[in-house]
């Protein structure tokens, strides 16, 4: 069930939450056997504040509607007292002392948090093979990867194992999992949700979102985690809308726009035909479909590249053994330092820390990093030229549905393709939300992608909510999905 459907069973008192917690918990430890999702449990905290929540019930108290469901939070956001290790040897035994911002709001609401979910170490990939501990499968079929770098928690979504789950995305680690997963991700507004707390990868590009099972948990849980946080200085002042009255089952007079260039070669057929249906249905609900063009898209990829991994190389210069995390010991500092991040990081986080490093030396700063930043620029600049002429931009989430395990891990390049149509909206610092828009032959979810602009959110839920309640059969859960209450 939904966030929405157990809190009306919470509410009326036909369930309690410590026995939905305990379901859950029954129902995850089946699922891990296959799905490998989490990194580390939190269930005795989750039992006690499932409790808490039942007596407040039992006193008549009113509730939130996160209070007493259970969800989980990808391993590179801190809880205070709880590992964070972000699948990285290197921080396998960081314990951080406090809570991120986000944490100290679902806190407020009585969340459950049932434990740490797995990633791609350091959020650097999208299949979830990266990690330094476990290989998350796809709910759907274990031979596929569940995407990435977001796969533990959209995995856990769609296997049950968690209600509803926090990811980061970077280039679209939240959307491309979501989609692969057949599941809902959701990438707020650049600044819409702080990022204190979450272990910083491209910090220009990062950016907490939800993964939930149906458009209406995203926004519930986006109402509790955005806001304004003075402890991050890239975050939005200013009041936020109560995004669940933005769920209105109506895109009459709608002006939804297809940029051409995402439609153009290496697109799936299987996607581009259910992209093709997804306009159609669309237009029958009276939206007007638009074709418009973001010529300087294809070079966002490359863009998203360079401008990410020199800021990846910034950020994780400070793990260097010194400090916190790993040290390996050794006869003199530059050793130390040396075995420490060649023992530490994984074959994908060095290769970033090297390009990173790369483009921002003397002699390729300008060639590479000044260029990237100026595309970036560009690509901002025609996704608001486009947000002029239309309201919202549809697009595949991804070129492919998902791969099978090994298929791509010795090809970093054929990887990277696999978020091309999703990096351009952490360059643009815009909204983008995935959700389900049908299946492939071989029966594995295919996931569309909608834009706005910044802030909003609101007119993306909207859309997004309209095709939801126009499709149930794109918005199917996987067998192992099945929860017995």
């Amino acid at each position: 069930m939904t966030i929405h459907e157990l809190h009306q069973k919470l509410t009326a008192k036909e369930l309690s939450a410590v026995e939905l917690t305990n379901a859950i918990i029954a129902h995850k430890a089946k699922t891990e056997l296959t799905v490998h999702a989490y990194l580390a449990d939190s269930h005795e905290q989750a039992l006690a504040v499932a409790a808490k929540v039942d007596e407040k019930i039992a006193a008549g108290e009113a509730i939130s509607p996160l209070a007493g469901i259970p969800g989980a939070v990808k391993d590179n956001i801190c809880i205070k007292d709880q590992q964070a290790t972000c699948a990285s040897r290197m921080l396998e035994n960081f314990v951080p002392p406090y809570n991120a911002s986000v944490v100290e709001k679902l806190a407020g609401e009585d969340y459950v948090s049932l434990g740490k979910l797995n990633m791609d170490e350091f959020a650097m990939g999208s299949s979830s093979e990266s990690s330094a501990f476990a290989k998350t499968t796809n709910p759907w079929n274990a031979d596929y990867v569940p995407g990435g770098s977001s796969g533990g928690a959209a995995a856990s979504v769609a296997a049950g194992s968690a209600v509803w789950a926090l990811g980061s995305d970077t280039g679209g680690s939240v959307r491309q999992p979501a989609s692969y997963c057949g599941v809902v991700g959701l990438k707020p507004t650049y600044g819409n949700v702080s990022r204190y707390g979450l272990i910083a990868y491209a910090s220009s590009l990062d950016q907490i979102g939800p993964v939930t099972r149906d458009v209406t948990d995203a926004a519930i849980v986006l109402n509790v985690i955005s806001g304004h946080d003075h402890r991050d200085s890239t975050s939005i002042p200013g009041e936020r809308p109560d995004y669940t009255k933005a769920l209105v089952n109506d895109v009459k007079g709608l002006k939804i726009g297809m940029p051409k260039e995402y439609f153009g070669e290496g697109l799936n057929s299987e996607v581009r035909e259910a992209l093709e249906k997804v306009a159609k249905v669309y237009e029958g609900l009276g939206a007007e479909i638009v074709e418009v063009s973001l010529p300087t898209s294809k070079y966002a990829l490359s863009a998203y590249y360079i401008i990410a991994l020199a800021e990846a190389s910034s950020n994780l210069a400070r793990y260097d053994g010194v400090s916190y995390g790993l040290r390996v010991p050794a006869d003199n500092l530059v050793e130390m330092s040396t075995k420490t991040r060649s023992q530490g990081f994984g074959a994908e986080v060095q290769r970033r820390i090297l390009l990173g490093t790369y483009v921002l030396s003397s002699g390729y700063y300008d060639a590479y990093y000044l260029k990237a930043l100026k595309a970036r620029r560009l690509i901002k600049n025609e996704f608001d030229a486009a947000f002029e002429n239309v309201d919202v931009l549809l697009t595949p989430t991804a070129p492919n549905t998902a791969f099978k395990f090994g298929e791509k891990i010795n090809d970093p390049l054929s990887m990277y393709l696999e978020d091309i149509c999703t990096t351009p909206v952490n360059l643009a610092g815009i909204p983008g939300i995935s959700i389900p828009a049908g299946f492939a032959s071989n029966g594995m979810p295919i996931g569309m992608q909608l834009l706005a602009p910044a802030m909003g959110e609101e007119v993306l839920f909207r859309t997004a909510y309209t095709f939801e309640q126009a499709c149930p059969e794109c918005n199917k859960i996987a067998s192992i999905g099945e929860v017995t209450l």
